[in-house]
């Protein structure tokens, strides 16, 4: 079994967190003189530190205990506190599986940590027998997954990464910033069994709230403990926590947007591979498709003089485009625009 405690860095052990105004108070209502606040207007005070009414209602939502939560400023903020909290700079690593989500490596640089780059196979899946020898690399803190995977679109295999948690000695992180779009089970009931697991999932993607920037960590209470004492103390503003709680009590509307997304995600595929540019349209378990075409710089180039933005993925993976499923008449302005494109 791992000891967390062992893993987090002694500076972070350490720390004497600040100590917001809030802290000491826990109810809702009084007469609030601590904060050097002004007295007048509708958002004068300081959120709630701890967001504990978007807590609560995303415990009751997904089932995990209110202390196994962690909220961020979007799942990026999420994942530089897990270098912050696991890694010295310069002598630990952490490893991620290319082709993948560009902000591990990003966050990695700026905290000054090397990141061990694993190649995913010809199927986008994860090779164990690549992974396996860096498990005994005691320098070795952090293992990121995605999955679904950015920007190959596909869920990784559930027994290859339960095998990597199980048997690596230090922390893994799963981003499942897409799950909602994928029939795949969710990570989330693994976090009782696994202390060295950090699940992400965020109110960005199905949710529908990308300008809001709400990320969601769950894990086990120690790790959480450990992000609430290196965060801002007031991390989430009261505009952007109202928001996710008014969101979550239209759980309706999002199962439907959900459907209406996968839907269309399933016509558009079906609609680019009829393309004469298409070379190939690659599974998708996210609400975007990555599409294999036969020049993507200027395919790219020609759609943004169209007004139509997607993502080129060239540098990553030869000649893909990473195309965002959007509402049916925009599917079919794209599909109209790559029709006048001939290579």
């Amino acid at each position: 079994m791992v000891d967390i405690n062992e893993l987090v860095k002694e500076n972070v052990i350490k720390l004497t967190p600040y100590s917001c105004a809030r802290d000491e108070f826990k109810g809702k209502t009084g007469i609030f003189m601590d904060a050097n606040e002004n007295p007048f207007g509708n958002l004068n005070r300081y959120p709630d530190p701890y967001q504990r009414d978007l807590k609560a209602a995303i415990s009751k939502i997904k089932g995990i205990l209110e202390e196994k939560i962690f909220l961020g400023n979007g799942s990026d903020e999420i994942i530089d506190l897990c270098f912050r909290v696991f890694c010295n700079p310069v002598v630990d690593k952490a490893l991620t599986f290319t082709p993948t989500y560009g902000m591990y490596e990003v966050s990695a640089s700026i905290n000054d940590i090397k990141i061990v780059k694993v190649p995913l196979n010809e199927s986008f899946q994860i090779d164990l027998k690549k992974v396996k020898p860096w498990f005994s690399d005691k320098n070795l803190k952090l293992i990121f997954i995605c999955s679904p995977n950015n920007p190959t679109g596909n869920c990784m295999n559930y027994s290859d990464i339960e095998y990597i948690i199980a048997n690596f000695n230090g922390i893994v992180v799963i981003d499942e910033a897409y799950v909602d779009f994928t029939d795949k089970p969710s990570f989330i009931k693994m976090v009782d069994r696994y202390p060295n697991l950090i699940l992400m999932q965020t109110f960005s993607k199905a949710f529908g709230l990308a300008a809001v920037r709400v990320g969601i960590a769950f894990s086990n209470p120690d790790i959480i403990q450990y992000f609430n004492k290196l965060k801002p103390p007031y991390n989430i503003s009261t505009i952007n926590q109202k928001a996710a709680l008014r969101k979550l009590d239209k759980v309706e509307e999002y199962k439907n947007q959900i459907i209406k997304i996968k839907k269309e995600r399933e016509r558009l595929s079906t609609n680019l591979k009829k393309l004469k540019i298409t070379e190939k349209v690659y599974p998708s378990d996210a609400n975007f498709l990555l599409v294999k075409v036969k020049n993507a710089n200027y395919i790219y180039n020609m759609l943004v003089d169209k007004c139509i933005i997607v993502r080129n993925r060239s540098s990553v993976i030869d000649n893909c485009l990473r195309i965002t499923v959007g509402k049916r008449s925009e599917n079919n302005k794209l599909v109209k625009a790559l029709n006048t494109i001939s290579i």
